[in-house]
């Protein structure tokens, strides 16, 4: 029987206490093999003080307990090792940071912005002390303890090996996968071979364990490698592969002759490698922006950068321990038969692929790599990060569970259910979304709400709106669908209500998206709770007792020709009115107005079809689109529709007003009854056009219907989103 090893690790793998040091080194004493339970809690002390660390067995409930018991021989790629079976047994919720098991609240704290690169250098420098021991693997107490039911997502580091390439990402992961990170020793010199091998049987145990549920395996550049040679040797397995800049494109990158110089290079010379390996790898000022937030004044901003600048470089010293000058060469070599292996093996691979590639990638010509691995992938998606270095997981402005729901990626089972995978938005993700990636309209819309009361009174405010569901939320759809943010983030910034769209198919099916697709609003809308328009659908988000967002105009009304503003293209049937009383739900009928105040149509479908060119690319358009109702619907489903021309007008302002409640609860006899189902559609149609001409009317009261007279009272008295409007 081989010794318990030992190796070090930062607290915060840990612990999440406020008690605790973050300087403190933690012995946790390892055990060879492969096997998942390597931690021991009797081993770990932190100034005097044993503490508790999770096992990474398959069951996320089971602890690891204070006696070693018997041991067995497994294969873990570098020979046999032993490996202990260990006494379990639980311990209390509080012993760690962990979910409830409960769903996820709206807005809940994903903790993206408060790890950077240098929280990554500290953890890597307790934990790359010499063991002894073998490649394994471990999870990070501030992880904490997924949802049920949540799948397993196994992290295989770069050419460091240390495991912790997802600092920045592990209390979002953690919420919602069984994160599992490989750890790979300094002086291990197990071959590429004996890394698949390990990384496999894993793979396989946990399929074993819960064979309907996928795997996701998130490889960094070296570990993209390993993650597509298991995928290949495991084409049965339902696994999730993330590669973040694979080096599957070594043989082109200019790292080859490396080897050669820092064999001839001095051990004296080699401890400035450091310093250039971390500018080349990624980029210090989007690492050091990490924790940054948006909203800071330019002055703290600055300051802060500054700050997190020093740090970072600082402890890029450390980069030398971690890669000292014998395991450099030796992983370069190990990258070079990794490429070759994986490389040799594309073809096999069946798992669902994302790959995020960077546009200022260094160290491997990422965006090229991504363009070729794609068309040899049968099941792969890009997204391109053109600002972003080859250490884009430890960057501002990647945040990995956000592109992994943006991506539809996110599943429990074998087959994606946008109703039950559902994650509701972060807090991080809610600021980016309306700050970051909308603030411009945000900022020109102004965007102002009125409600009407069971009463009959119209209110500022969202007042009006059932704070239960199922609530369907039924509208004009404005040019382009631009009201659909704002309406969108008032509800969860006023109410904390998601809402959740219905929207065309084509945005989720991949064909409006290019070569290499950046992640766009149409991502940002799928985080944001959008589901494919579908009966199924409707029909799930109801029975969920959701607040469902419906325009039964759809894409006519959205792509509308000139002079066809505020009129309604529905279809003659009422397409929704029984599925919503079949479930008792809510009907709001609502209008908007304000589309004419932003934009103007220069040039519609009818002026581009004659343009010879331009008329064969939207025939080719329209043939490739996914048809929703058939042409027996009437103009609704007309396909003389395509992105006009527009010229942008000096901004006015958005408003909707939100109509009095139609309660569908104890009429279940419209499901039986279409003749009352029609009267109750054409009410509904009928106060979506009322409220229209409400407002249209109304908005011509409003003081500060023009974007400069809204900044300059919120420069004087309130926030821009607060500008009163006119008195309903």
């Amino acid at each position: 029987m081989a010794p318990v090893s030992n190796f070090q690790v930062s607290p915060y793998l840990v612990t999440n206490s406020s008690k605790v040091k973050p300087r403190i080194r933690v012995t946790v004493k390892s055990l060879g093999g492969n096997d998942t339970s390597v931690l021991s809690p009797d081993s770990i002390r932190v100034n005097g003080s044993p503490m508790i660390i999770r096992e990474t067995r398959r069951n996320n409930d089971v602890w690891v307990g204070e006696e070693e018991k018997k041991k067995t021989l497994v294969d873990g790629g570098n020979g046999k090792k032993p490996r202990p079976v260990v006494e379990k047994k639980k311990v209390k919720d509080d012993v760690v940071a962990a979910a409830t098991g409960k769903d996820l609240e709206l807005l809940w704290d994903d903790g993206y912005g408060t790890k950077t690169v240098k929280d990554y250098l500290d953890g890597a420098k307790e934990m790359i002390k010499p063991d002894g021991g073998p490649p394994r693997w471990f999870t990070p107490i501030e992880c904490g303890k997924p949802l049920k039911d949540s799948p397993v997502l196994l992290f295989l580091p770069g050419l460091t090996g240390v495991g912790l390439g997802l600092t920045v990402h592990h209390k979002a992961l953690g919420k919602v996968f069984e994160v599992r990170c490989l750890h790979i020793p300094v002086q291990d010199r197990t071959p590429f071979e004996g890394l698949v091998k390990l990384v496999e049987e894993t793979v396989r145990l946990e399929h074993a364990s819960s064979p309907k549920r996928p795997i996701y395996i998130v490889g960094e550049s070296f570990g993209g490698c390993l993650a597509l040679a298991v995928a290949a040797r495991n084409p049965k397995i339902d696994l999730v592969v993330i590669l973040a800049n694979p080096a599957t494109s070594y043989s082109s990158a200019d790292l080859q002759p490396l080897g050669p110089i820092l064999e001839a290079l001095p051990d004296g010379l080699y401890n400035m490698a450091p310093y250039l390996l971390g500018l080349v790898t990624g980029d210090p000022f989007k690492m050091a922006m990490a924790d940054i937030q948006y909203r800071l004044p330019p002055r703290l901003k600055i300051e802060q950068l500054t700050r997190n600048l020093i740090a970072f470089l600082d402890r890029v010293s450390g980069l030398a321990d971690m890669i000292p000058k014998d395991t450099l060469l030796w992983k370069l070599k190990l990258l070079k038969s990794a490429a070759a292996y994986a490389n040799s093996r594309l073809h096999a691979v069946k798992a669902d692929v994302l790959i995020l590639a960077s546009g200022k990638d260094y160290m491997l010509p990422s965006g090229e790599e991504a363009k070729r691995l794609q068309r040899s992938l049968q099941n792969c998606t890009v997204r391109f990060f053109k600002d972003n270095g080859h250490s884009i997981l430890m960057e501002s402005g990647v945040n990995l569970l956000t592109i992994i729901k943006g991506t539809r990626k996110y599943r429990r089972s074998a087959k994606l259910d946008h109703v039950s995978d559902f994650l509701p938005p972060s807090m991080s993700e809610f600021k980016c979304t309306f700050d970051e990636v909308i603030g411009p309209l945000r900022f020109a819309a102004g965007s102002t709400m009125f409600s009407t009361l069971e009463d009959g009174k119209i209110v500022k405010g969202l007042a009006g709106i059932p704070n239960e569901g199922p609530v369907l939320l039924v509208g004009y759809h404005m040019l382009l669908g631009l009201e659909i943010y704002s309406l969108v983030e008032e509800f969860l910034r006023q109410r904390k209500i998601m809402v959740r769209g219905v929207a065309h198919p084509d945005i989720f099916s991949g064909k409006l998206e290019e070569s290499l697709p950046e992640f766009s609003v149409m991502d940002w809308m799928k985080v944001m709770g959008a589901v494919p328009v579908s009966g199924s659908n409707l029909f799930k988000l109801l029975k969920t007792k959701s607040h469902v967002l419906l325009y039964p105009g759809g894409s006519r009304e959205a792509l509308h020709n000139k002079g066809e503003e505020y009129k309604l293209f529905w279809p003659d049937q009422p397409e929704f009115v029984r599925m919503a009383a079949r479930f008792g739900a809510t009907i709001i009928p609502f209008g908007t107005v304000g589309e004419d105040d932003i934009q103007q149509v220069v040039l519609d479908y009818n002026d581009l079809i004659k343009i010879p060119i331009i008329s064969d690319q939207i025939r080719e358009a329209h043939r490739t689109a996914t048809l929703i109702r058939d042409e027996s619907k009437g103009e609704v489903a007309s396909k003389n529709i395509t992105m006009p021309v527009l010229l942008p007008k000096m901004p006015g302002r958005f408003y909707f007003l939100f109509g009095k409640p139609i309660r569908t609860k104890g009429m279940e006899e419209m499901l039986k009854d279409r003749e009352t189902a029609n009267e109750v559609y054409s009410q509904i149609k009928s106060e979506v056009e009322q409220s229209i001409a409400y407002l249209l009317r109304k908005r011509e009261e409003d003081p500060y219907r023009s974007l400069i007279d809204r900044a300059t009272y919120s420069a004087l008295y309130t926030p821009l989103r607060e500008v009163p409007a006119f008195d309903p």
